[in-house]
């Protein structure tokens, strides 16, 4: 018998079945990948570097979504603005994904090609070296909280008695377009403001 066209096993349907559990369940594990695959267990682990591996092609595949032509706007705070919406948005799709990225090491190879272009951005806007690394993971957390957020319902606070709490129901009543991204402007011009300052200051 001739080979399958397709092959029952490579890295992209590896990947594509971990996000598709990660995604329904917030997370997976290497057997059940084979179950959903059809084969074995120890075939997958034929294609990747074990459940780290999986991780760091998961990281990779939600980093595609990210546009890193951003990085190339100037002025710098132009650039890391639109950097987060773009980071945002990639990933808001995929939010059982980010409690496991964000606990382990960045490893992948394209998603720390990255990193490095937003460094290179904030060295050649005059940040000073100590301050790069807080400032990206400062951002990051003001991305991926946003993200987590956008997954919440739009409505998180249930108010069974207006009496007993009638401003914070005033304050929900008063609230304009969606509040996650609302609040998500707030806390990015907020951080661009400090940002900024600390580059004055530098």
């Amino acid at each position: 018998m001739g080979r399958p066209r397709t092959p029952l096993l490579d890295r992209e349907r590896i990947t594509t079945t971990a996000l598709e559990l990660v995604d329904s369940q917030g997370e997976f594990s290497v057997p059940q990948i084979a179950r959903r695959l059809g084969v074995q267990t120890g075939s997958v682990y034929h294609h990747v570097d074990g459940r780290d591996g999986i991780v760091e092609l998961l990281r990779e595949r939600v980093a595609e979504a990210i546009d890193a032509t951003t990085l190339d706007l100037r002025p710098w705070d132009r650039a890391l603005a639109a950097w987060a919406r773009s980071y945002r948005a990639a990933f808001a799709a995929h939010p059982r994904a980010i409690p496991m990225l964000m606990t382990s090491p960045v490893r992948a190879p394209r998603v720390l090609a990255q990193y490095e272009r937003a460094v290179d951005l904030l060295l050649d806007a005059g940040f000073p070296l100590p301050d790069v690394m807080p400032v990206l993971t400062a951002l990051e957390n003001v991305v991926l909280g946003s993200a987590l957020d956008l997954a919440a319902p739009e409505t998180m606070w249930e108010i069974a008695d207006t009496a007993a709490t009638p401003r914070l129901a005033e304050a929900l009543a008063a609230v304009a377009g969606h509040r996650a991204d609302r609040a998500f402007d707030i806390a990015l011009e907020g951080f661009l403001g400090d940002a900024r300052r600390r580059l004055a200051d530098a």
